[in-house]
């Protein structure tokens, strides 16, 4: 049975079908969740295209940026860069739980157990707690970057929250002309072949040919950190 949240996702598809991104964030911003819409982002190699374009729509918006723990500090001094140079004021940093690091990954080498625990530890669960007041979240993610990315619609549910891909149909093309018309910075890994960046333990270099997801949990089955998946497919918690 289509639930009313499921028909407004089908509206909102059908009547931003086609749209350009920076139509479809005013849009999103400013009439469809008016104070209850939020960016999510991981400030990587890709990061800055979005968020500039949310800036010229409103600096002050909601930006969610995971603080796992485990994270480059190139991608600290990245996202402290782009705040700046884009004029950013609404950006929050979220944290795992200190007393669930405590209870569940006291020496912190969880990622090389149970990397499934360790991202539900470290960003699905705070997450979760971040976007208690929204009632729609944007990413960046694009169709080009994985096989398991081709599909995706403008607009989803998950979790009953929408979930909205402004950028999802760019090409590497359009993302790298917008990084040039734009003179966007570059994450400072990227040209050392970091081409998708999360955890420092669990990304490598991609080599020429791979996807560009091919370095992100290298050797496993593991493509997504979790938060980007429906709610029965979440990664399980970790054992005390």
């Amino acid at each position: 049975m289509s639930t009313p949240l499921a028909k407004r996702v089908e509206l909102l598809n059908k009547r931003y079908e086609g749209a350009a991104p920076q139509d479809i964030l005013r849009a999103s911003i400013r009439e469809e969740f008016p104070g209850r819409v939020a960016l999510v982002s991981s400030f990587g190699t890709e990061s800055a295209a979005l968020l500039h374009l949310i800036a010229q729509v409103d600096r002050a918006a909601p930006v969610v940026f995971l603080d796992t723990g485990k994270l480059f500090g190139e991608t600290k001094r990245y996202r402290d860069e782009l705040v700046a140079l884009l004029g950013l004021t609404g950006v929050q940093s979220v944290t795992p739980d200190p007393e669930a690091l405590a209870a569940r990954d006291a020496r912190g080498v969880l990622w090389s157990q149970n990397p499934d625990a360790c991202c539900a530890l470290r960003k699905v669960e705070p997450l979760a707690r971040a976007l208690a007041p929204y009632d729609a979240w944007f990413t960046g993610r694009k169709a080009f970057q994985a096989a398991t990315r081709t599909t995706l619609p403008l607009f989803e549910i998950e979790n009953a929250r929408i979930k909205i891909n402004p950028i999802v149909r760019w090409s590497k093309a359009d993302l790298d002309g917008y990084f040039t018309a734009h003179n966007l910075p570059h994450h400072p890994l990227e040209a050392d072949g970091y081409l998708s960046i999360g955890c420092m333990p669990c990304t490598t270099r991609v080599e020429p040919g791979e996807d560009a997801r091919a370095g992100r949990w290298r050797g496993s089955k593991k493509v997504e950190c979790g938060i980007h998946l429906p709610a029965g497919q979440m990664p399980a918690q970790a054992e005390s």
